[in-house]
């Protein structure tokens, strides 16, 4: 039987998806760890994939020039191939690369939400992956621009993108590293993987409305706690791209590991202590 969760935990943890979202540190890992931490009890894949519709609101109103000026050339070019240009083949890209996290993420629905949200698993991942970050950052070229991606590059970071739905590994952090390992500039890497994350994360957080409510795992949310929720993760979220797009711009995506690494363990340490149930 799920519980009811408070208004303060609904407050916390949506300050918590609105900055940990866009940051390659997984918002979905750091919900599932305050959440047990301050409150004994996971909050739910279903609030977080609804609370995540703010922080896509916010990359929509972000990026509304570049998403509008997409979309109209994807329609232009449907119509007339004379039309197909770079804006249209990107609309293509960004529909094939949500195609895998789309099929896995409805196929694997049940044992994502349950199995795949023990607390030993996001510890180790958060430390785990910590090390990809590391190693793309040293191997990656980071010298093609954002007119030099192509439909293969959409396929590999698409693929990485699966990964995010694993608490711990993060969705930029993955799709970043694997744009990064494919020689894309890491601000190139890093826009891309907005632009991808908008049809899986939206598609996920309205089929995980219902269940929100009611949930079979996890604690229980009113509208209005969901409203409010993805209200300030929407506020939160939009000030935290600006704030990402001009770090990467000058530093490496490795810096994240020195947060990743120690809160991993510290977990790890909790849980084998019996101050955290997994």
């Amino acid at each position: 039987m799920a519980t009811d969760m408070s208004w303060l935990q609904v407050i916390v943890l949506s300050l918590v998806q609105g900055l940990t979202e866009f940051l390659p540190v997984s918002s979905s890992g750091h919900l599932r760890i305050i959440s047990t931490l301050f409150w004994g009890e996971d909050a739910g894949a279903s609030f977080t994939a609804v609370v995540q519709l703010g922080t896509e609101a916010a990359v929509l109103v972000y990026f509304a020039k570049d998403i509008w000026r997409i979309l109209l050339a994807w329609f232009a070019g449907l119509a007339d191939k004379s039309k197909r240009n770079f804006d249209y083949r990107m609309g293509w890209m960004v529909i094939f690369g949500t195609i895998p996290v789309g099929l896995l993420g409805f196929l694997g629905k049940d044992f994502i939400r349950e199995n795949l949200r023990n607390l030993w698993i996001t510890a180790a991942m958060l430390v785990l992956f910590s090390f990809v970050f590391i190693i793309a950052e040293r191997m990656g070229r980071r010298e093609r621009s954002f007119d030099q991606l192509t439909m293969r590059d959409a396929l590999w970071m698409g693929l990485a993108q699966c990964l995010a739905l694993i608490p711990g590994v993060s969705r930029s952090g993955g799709t970043v590293s694997a744009g990064l390992f494919l020689g894309l500039d890491r601000e190139v890497a890093t826009r891309f993987s907005f632009l991808l994350a908008i049809p899986a994360v939206l598609a996920s957080g309205l089929f995980s409305l219902p269940d929100a409510f009611s949930p079979e795992a996890g604690q229980a949310a009113s509208g209005l706690q969901l409203f409010v929720g993805t209200a300030i993760a929407f506020a939160v979220g939009y000030a935290s791209i600006a704030w990402l797009l001009r770090f990467v711009a000058h530093h490496s995506f490795a810096w994240f590991a020195a947060w990743r690494i120690p809160v991993g363990l510290l977990v790890m340490a909790l849980l084998a202590a019996g101050v955290l149930q997994a």
